[in-house]
């Protein structure tokens, strides 16, 4: 008997039932009926009340407190929490009047009549909109046992009527952290063509990460409209990436030195946390600076956003290879594409891109067990697929499988734990288990990452681009500091960055869109 793969660090053993067929049957609701697929559930799906161990149900008042609760960890922190005695002025950014800022206009834009393209500070966003009548619904995130509906608000992200840093005093600051994401140049390119607006004339960016805040050998780089104006039709980053850096007090020491007051930070998870820090730090030397994060991650694993720019272009990257995968595997005897994409922790894309394709008839992903071997197994479908259909394409994500290869605790600048290489790790294992059972199979793999972390956005990424870059510099005009600027559920809001940063979003094996994905593949439970 073999482990099998697990995101929870639960072991499970492969069980030694007869598999009837490599077909799966389907429930009257057209969901796969899976084996163990309500085991999966209850393992991955993280409750509401699991992350709210403190609330009492039978309190009558439980649900106002946990509001209270909600808005205290979701309000964003503004300059006004340590300068009380800040005086907004009335905002420079308005597209009625386009006259140029300077220092006859630098309290506001010359105008007849009244703009109406601010947001009133007290706009919200519901975080959540389906009102679930039971925990046994599909993707269902309760609070209570009861589904309570419980409303959940947030800030919504846009310009403000008045601002707290007058344009001709800031110098702002740009750095992209982490590895390459489709977007991020016009990311950049946003920023600092609404800085412009602003009427602000310092702008710089930080190569290479946030060692550019410390190798002195690193220059900052001056930026303007007419530097970035085509930087959008490249991918990759104009200002370079790296993962890693200095001590936050040293970052913020440098910032001090080049007098950045505004600085809007790129990245996943980690960067966001070295951002949160820097914000920390500034507020303790009572530094009058805005933090503004970006998130950038091509995983899409960023929590309550509905999805982080580079996702949609990376989805319809996958598309080519698993085409390729197809093609080569269609086209051959007994042939079987694998196709790994990315997704350390999260399966976002490889579930996208399999539903995307209609190509793919297993896809794996980190938050669902499997094992490669036993009746039950990988390779035993695989089998049955070749007999049956004469070809087959597997889609897996490169956090999937784990536990199946031999860890070496290896870590990367950012501290993230280094993967084994899942997808080379199902290749071998297919084609030894062929070899070895004389069941002739002729094996491709395909591992597309770097071409799709190098392609510029497409169109729909250029447009979530364009709007976080905006919101990001309307918020820090605005004065709030040590936030993220996302959507949800297509709105724009402003997250204070430790809600977001508090553990990677997943796919929950019990969503609708999981359910899709399984009904698109066929493919039953591997467990």
């Amino acid at each position: 008997m073999e482990s099998i793969s697990s995101p929870i660090g639960v072991t499970f053993v492969a069980s030694s039932v007869k598999k009837p067929s490599c077909t799966v049957g389907f429930s009257g609701s057209g969901v796969p009926r899976l084996r163990n697929f309500d085991r999966i559930c209850k393992n991955n799906r993280v409750f509401t009340e699991k992350k709210n161990p403190a609330i009492d149900f039978s309190d009558p008042d439980w649900k106002t407190k946990f509001q209270e609760d909600f808005e205290r960890r979701f309000d964003i922190p503004h300059l006004t929490d340590i300068f009380d005695d800040l005086v907004p002025i009335p905002s420079t950014f308005c597209l009625r009047s386009r006259t140029p800022v300077s220092e006859e206009f630098a309290d506001g834009y010359p105008s007849d009549e009244r703009w109406h393209g601010y947001i009133n500070n007290n706009d919200r966003v519901l975080l959540k909109t389906i009102h679930y009548s039971s925990p046994t619904s599909a993707g269902a995130e309760c609070i209570d046992p009861n589904c309570t509906w419980v409303e959940q608000w947030v800030h919504r992200a846009g310009p403000r009527e008045k601002i707290y840093f007058k344009p001709e005093e800031v110098k702002a600051a740009i750095v992209t952290c982490g590895g390459l994401c489709p977007g991020l140049n016009d990311v950049i390119r946003q920023i600092v063509i609404t800085l412009e607006i602003y009427g602000v004339k310092k702008i710089i960016g930080i190569p290479f990460g946030y060692r550019g805040f410390f190798n002195e050998g690193i220059q900052e780089m001056p930026l303007s409209r007419k530097v970035i104006q085509n930087i959008h039709l490249a991918g990759g980053s104009l200002l370079g990436v790296s993962r890693g850096g200095p001590d936050v007090s040293d970052i913020v020491d440098n910032m001090e030195e080049r007098g950045i007051n505004m600085l809007f930070v790129l990245g996943g998870n980690g960067t966001h946390a070295g951002a949160n820090a820097i914000h920390n730090e500034c507020h303790k030397r009572r530094m009058r600076v805005a933090v503004v994060g970006v998130p950038k991650t091509i995983d899409n694993d960023i929590l309550w956003m509905d999805k982080t720019f580079g996702f949609d272009t990376a989805v319809e990257e996958a598309q080519r290879a698993i085409n390729s995968a197809y093609i080569e595997a269609h086209s051959a005897y007994h042939g079987i594409g694998i196709v790994k994409l990315m997704g350390r922790s999260s399966g976002f894309i490889a579930m996208h891109a399999s539903l995307a394709s209609g190509q793919v008839d297993v896809c794996l992903i980190p938050e669902v067990p499997f094992y490669l071997h036993g009746p039950h197994g990988v390779l035993n479908h695989l089998k049955c697929l070749l007999e049956t259909k004469g070809s087959a394409v597997v889609c897996v994500a490169e956090g999937a499988g784990q536990n199946l290869i031999e860890k070496t605790n290896a870590k990367d600048p950012s501290g993230n734990i280094i993967l084994g290489d899942i997808g080379v790790h199902i290749q071998q294992e297919t084609k030894k288990y062929f070899k070895e059972i004389g069941f002739p199979a002729d094996v491709k793999y395909i591992d597309p990452t770097y071409m799709i972390r190098a392609c510029r956005a497409n169109a729909a990424d250029g447009i979530l681009c364009a709007v976080l870059g905006q919101n990001a510099v309307h918020g820090a005009f605005a004065g709030y500091s040590g936030i993220t600027v996302g959507i949800c559920n297509t709105h724009y809001v402003y997250f204070p960055i430790p809600e977001v940063i508090t553990y990677p979003r997943q796919v929950d094996p019990n969503s609708r869109m999981w359910h899709r994905c399984l009904t698109s593949t066929g493919q039953p439970d591997f467990v």
